[in-house]
């Protein structure tokens, strides 16, 4: 859930109180409120600032500020004419950016000729142009914009800023006390102090009055604030020359480094940045690095030197499989203090296919994840990897892949840093196909590398570009150019964030723990990908229900409404196996309790629901325990166990505030006890209501406050000397970093708390239901995917949500959580008919597929709209039953061989580059791909078809493209869905729930492959919800091979008896050029038909036993 400040907080952590959703004076729904701050950051001062109304809401999801049509408000919408606070018409989707670079504000933005308003889109550029507009130039203002009265004459020249970060306007310049008047040329600040800088000299075109103190030519200069808001003050502070131009020329800057900087450093795309906190030419040369001129966006101007680093001190240790080096700094100064040094680097070879490698403190213990990475299934005796390292002119080293000879890693670019709390390290990579690192919003599943920056650090924060999420995954997988896979894990849990450049490399950056890393020879993708997670643990396998239809939302707020969503859905005979509760069931949103007035009969409810109808429900619970109420039983509890996260004293439990009543405390999940409380108290709410899983919320930890009710103490834990590119600072949302847990600091173990929660949740349900868990969680790390899923959070109802939910599920399959999807629909926001019923189209292929929104909007269920969309919504989720066989057998590959589920097209055809980039569409495992319509207004899909024979779902006719980029036809009700050749995928006759369905008649897709028609395939059967059936051996496990004459069956394993009852009834083959007989085990059976058209082969009333087929001829 979107995490609202309450008002009582605010007025204690702000000392004000502005309008509360009681007394505000806007007469816009609340539902229908538009974000006028929709990048991070949001307060009353930059609201209205903005021109916005501010005021709180009573439910969570709509924004604090927003816009307000009303004759009070004056703000229209940007993009609409009439708007007081924006001259243009443009609409936001078509602004084009006049301001690309870093750095944008009003002034520059004006001194370009370009018109600044604000926008309601992240991403969407404020400074852009508009031919319409006269914009202020040169000489006086035009009427667009007008001056502040100024107490005295200042020249512009002399203007000291006032308002020198981003998103300077008139507005928020003046409720600073502030002056506000455009400059007649570029350079001065628009927004400034009613006092002069100093004597500066001369503004642009008068005669000199001052002496520049260099004699570099203007147009040598390198610009030393280049991303705006220069002074005098902070120029020469940065030990800068300021020197104002002495003509009209544009682009010519004021501040700038006192030399031209003849590049010593080779070449520019393998600089890293000395000043990562940012450029200061004082601290540059402090460090012992260079400064620099840079030809190339982005490009560091203050870069470490080839002879910065470390050097091996004596001989390496030879070990059994690795090797231990001893190192010692070498050159320049530290760079935020308490360097480590000496410095141990431990190499060990691990498998064929593993290496790990760890830059540690010999001397003193730091923090490390506590993660157990298992054993290699193989031993090391012929690695595909080899290890090499240099001493020239600093330590580094480099992996290589044996057979190609391939850098896979390779630390000569320098950069290698290892301090209390500042860590780093640097790599050239084999290519710029690099894809992983999260958890982010990101708009491509391969990353662009021109120097995008991505923190890591748990968080509250609904999906926004470059924001950090709400887990955390330093994991990646590059393509090398031979087209080989290899991945590389960096474990480490404190605030890290990587860079990414066009070299290609990558620069790591973290503040604390060690540099700990484990590279994954592959060398296919899936081969990454299963080393993965044999390392971190393989995924946990589901029941069998959680691959039907989930239906939830926050804000049903009576078991009534509950009740009529479902009886609805029912009646359009709509495919419904899960229902959810979420916060609005609780007395008071606390924890192990339900409303006994909103929600009365609610257990019987449920026993209904689960009895009578064969579904099965989850509910929620956030780790926050309120301290306010008497004899609620999990505080008590927890008092009496001391489980909670405490404050630095190690003593004080830590309060802040979440959703119940009062302050709040946090259970310590790191602990062992802590897993005792509860497992105890998730099975006793078990007794009173009957669930079949739990979603674990808010789990980051979330907290509504900043730290603490109190805040946090200064010290260099919560205010460390460097902060990686994060949102907000280490205890934004969350609690403070010098708190306690059993393991260690919540500085280092913060973004472990999802992750700690998971298990004793996992064995909670274990051990409440009898059967096998099912458990969602918010927040991740790696190794969670064990023993949870994960849903993409509270995601918006917008178009680009349905393609952002595509990468974000092929990322969390590279992460080894195979069990991923997005709220269909959207969760904030009110959706529309014709997003919604695309996103339900898409959705009946996320492996998690569940229908959420928020309070105060729209209802969205698929029995919410009209006939057709429920006709529509119907038809797509049978297929999806039809197809849940296959998607049972795909989560059992992943339980047990690491396979992914859900997977990009390059892990199946890596050799072909065009299937690189693809993210518009996605494979379930090998042998089905999905080509979803993902674009308003749209009945047609773009699509690309790999080498091989494809068929089509529906008809099951071939298709033959000309070329491999075709147009496939997509009206409303219809999504692309092509089977590829060469497979066998069982399948089963549907039903409006998984415990009917998985009594219905068996089926088989053979889609014929090339040549001979050779495919194959398997079918895996069990109970669908015993735990670990696999390693008892209670199942049932076949092999399926066919080809142009017939198909044979293998049974590998049957240990399963449900099995016996079951029947095969329809199995359809693809790719018969002709067919006559048809022969079961060897005696004819007529039911089939053959159209010559599609040359589909159906054979039907089948009516043989699943074990019993042994083998069909059809030649």
């Amino acid at each position: 859930m979107v995490l609202l400040k309450l008002t009582v907080l605010t007025a204690v952590l702000t000392g004000t109180l502005g309008y509360t959703a009681q007394n505000c004076p806007s007469t816009v729904p609340e539902s229908q409120r538009r974000d006028c701050h929709p990048e991070h950051g949001s307060t009353e001062a930059a609201c209205t600032a903005k021109g916005c109304m501010w005021c709180e809401a009573s439910y969570e999801g709509p924004p604090w500020c927003f816009y307000d049509t009303s004759a009070s408000a004056h703000t229209p919408p940007p993009g609409s004419c009439g708007n007081s606070l924006c001259p243009s018409c443009i609409p936001e989707s078509q602004r084009q950016d006049c301001h690309p670079e870093p750095g944008s504000t009003e002034a520059a933005c004006a001194a370009r000729g370009c018109v600044w308003c604000a926008a309601t889109t992240p991403g969407t550029p404020w400074c852009f142009h508009d031919s319409s507009v006269v914009v202020p130039g040169p000489g006086p203002g035009s009427s667009q914009y007008t001056c502040s009265a100024v107490n005295s004459v200042i020249p512009e020249s002399q203007r000291v800023d006032c308002y020198p970060e981003a998103g300077s306007n008139q507005r928020g310049c003046e409720e600073r006390g502030c002056f506000w008047c455009p400059a007649s040329y570029d350079g001065p600040p628009w927004c400034f102090y009613n006092q002069t800088g100093g004597s500066v000299g001369p503004g642009p075109g008068t005669s000199t009055g001052g002496t520049c103190p260099t004699d570099i030519a203007e147009a040598n200069r390198i610009d030393c604030l280049a991303g705006g808001g220069a002074t005098q003050g902070n120029c020469e502070a940065m030990g800068c020359i300021w020197c104002p131009v002495q003509n009209s020329a544009l682009n010519v800057p004021w501040c700038f480094f006192n030399g031209t900087f003849d590049d010593v450093g080779g070449e520019e795309v393998y600089r890293v940045d000395c000043t990562p906190e940012g450029l200061n030419p004082i601290k540059c040369q402090d460090r012992g690095c260079v400064m620099g001129a840079a030809s190339l966006p982005g490009v560091p101007r203050c870069y470490f030197p080839p002879d910065r680093g470390y050097q091996v001190v004596g001989s390496p240790v030879d070990l059994p499989n690795g090797i231990l080096f001893n190192l010692e700094r070498v050159g320049g100064g530290p760079m935020f203090g308490g360097e480590v040094d000496p410095l141990a680097f431990l190499v060990e070879f691990e498998s064929d296919y593993r290496i790990h490698f760890k830059f540690y403190d010999p001397n003193n213990n730091r923090f490390e994840v506590p993660l157990d990475i298992a054993t290699p299934g193989q031993p090391y005796n012929n690695p595909l990897y080899g290890f090499n390292w240099s001493n020239d002119p600093v330590f580094n080293f480099q992996i290589t892949r044996t057979d190609t000879g391939a850098t896979l890693f390779d630390t000569s670019m320098g950069g290698l840093v290892v301090e209390d709390q500042f860590l780093q390290i640097a790599t050239k990579l084999p290519s710029a196909k690099v894809y992983g690192f999260g958890e982010h919003e990101h708009k491509t599943y391969q990353h662009e590398m021109d120097y995008h920056t991505w923190g890591m650090y748990s968080r509250d924060q609904a999906p926004a570009y470059k924001g950090n999420l709400y887990g955390v995954h330093p994991f990646y997988m590059s393509l090398e150019q031979e087209n080989n896979a290899h991945g590389v894990l960096i474990l480490n849990s404190a605030a890290q964030d990587v860079t990414l450049t066009p070299a290609p490399a990558l620069i790591y950056r973290t503040i604390g723990g060690v540099l700990d890393l484990y590279m994954f020879l592959g060398p296919t993708p899936e081969n990454v990908v299963q080393q993965y997670t044999e390392a971190v643990g393989r995924p946990f396998m589901p029941p069998y229900w959680s691959l039907g239809f989930q239906l939830s939302r926050y804000g049903y707020n009576s078991l009534q409404k509950v009740s009529e969503t479902i009886d609805r859905i029912r009646a359009y005979d709509i495919p419904h196996d899960v229902q959810f509760g979420d916060i609005d069931y609780m007395d008071e949103a606390m924890d192990f309790t339900y409303d006994p007035v909103t929600y009365a009969g609610y257990p019987d409810y449920i026993r209904r629901l689960r009895n009578d109808h064969g579904m099965h429900f989850v509910t929620i619970l956030d780790p926050c325990i309120t301290t306010e109420r008497s004899n609620y039983r999990p505080y008590d509890l927890g008092e009496q166990m001391k489980i909670w996260i405490t404050e630095s004293d190690g003593q004080t439990p830590a309060l802040g505030k979440v959703w119940p009543p009062g302050n709040t405390v946090f259970p310590d999940y790191t602990s062992a006890q802590c897993h005792n409380y509860w497992i105890t108290l998730c099975t006793e709410f078990f007794d009173v209501i009957p669930y079949d899983g739990l979603w674990i919320d808010m789990n980051e930890p979330a907290n509504f406050g900043s730290g603490s009710i109190t805040g946090c103490e200064q010290n260099n834990l919560n205010q460390p000397p460097f902060l990686p590119k994060i949102w907000g600072d280490l205890a934004d949302k969350t609690l403070c970093p010098d708190f306690k847990t059993s393991i260690g600091n919540m500085y280092d173990t913060h973004s472990l708390f999802g992750w700690a929660q998971s298990p004793p949740t996992f064995r909670a349900v274990e051990q409440a239901t009898g059967k096998r868990a099912f458990v969602v969680s918010r927040s991740t790390f790696p190794g969670t995917g064990k023993y949870a899923a994960h849903w993409l959070g509270d995601n918006h109802s917008q178009w680009s949500n349905l393609k952002n939910s595509i990468v974000g599920m092929m990322e969390f399959s590279l992460f080894g959580i195979p069990y991923s999807g997005a709220d269909i629909c959207g969760f904030n926001g009110d959706a529309n008919y014709e997003q919604c019923l695309r996103w339900m189209q898409l959705g009946a292929f996320y492996p998690f597929c569940r229908n959420h929104n928020g309070i105060g909007y729209r209802e969205q269920d698929p029995g919410a709209w009209d006939d057709e969309f429920a006709r529509i919504s119907k038809e797509v989720l049978l297929i999806r039953y039809t197809l849940n066989p296959y998607l049972y057998l795909l989560f059992h590959l992943a339980h047990t061989e690491g396979n992914t589920v859900v997977r990009p097209l390059l892990h199946e055809f890596t050799n072909d580059p065009e299937t690189h980039a693809i993210d518009r569409q996605f494979l379930w495992g090998p042998a089905l791909m999905i080509s979803p319509v993902l674009d308003q207004g749209m009945t047609s899909v773009e699509a690309y078809i790999p080498g091989g024979r494809w068929y089509d779902y529906y008809t099951g006719s071939e298709v033959t493209p000309t070329q491999r980029h075709v147009t496939l036809n997509a009206p409303n009700d219809y999504i692309p869905i092509h089977v590829r050749g060469g497979s066998v995928i069982p399948t089963q006759e549907p039903a409006r729930t998984t415990t009917v369905s998985r009594t219905q008649p068996m089926g088989l897709i053979v889609a014929l492959g090339e040549g001979n028609g050779k495919a194959s395939g398997k079918l895996f059967w069990d109970d669908g919800d015993s735990k670990d059936t696999y390693g008892n051996g209670n199942y049932f496990l076949a092999d399926y091979v066919a080809d142009i004459n017939g198909l044979q069956t293998s049974i590998q394993n049957d240990g399963y008896r449900g099995i016996d009852s079951l029947t095969f009834g329809t199995i359809r083959v693809f790719g018969l050029s002709s067919s006559s007989v048809v022969l079961i085990n060897g005696f004819p059976h007529n039911s089939v038909t053959f159209n010559s058209q599609t040359k589909e082969l159906k054979i039907t009333n089948i009516n043989v036993g699943v074990k019993d087929l042994q083998s069909i001829n059809w030649a």
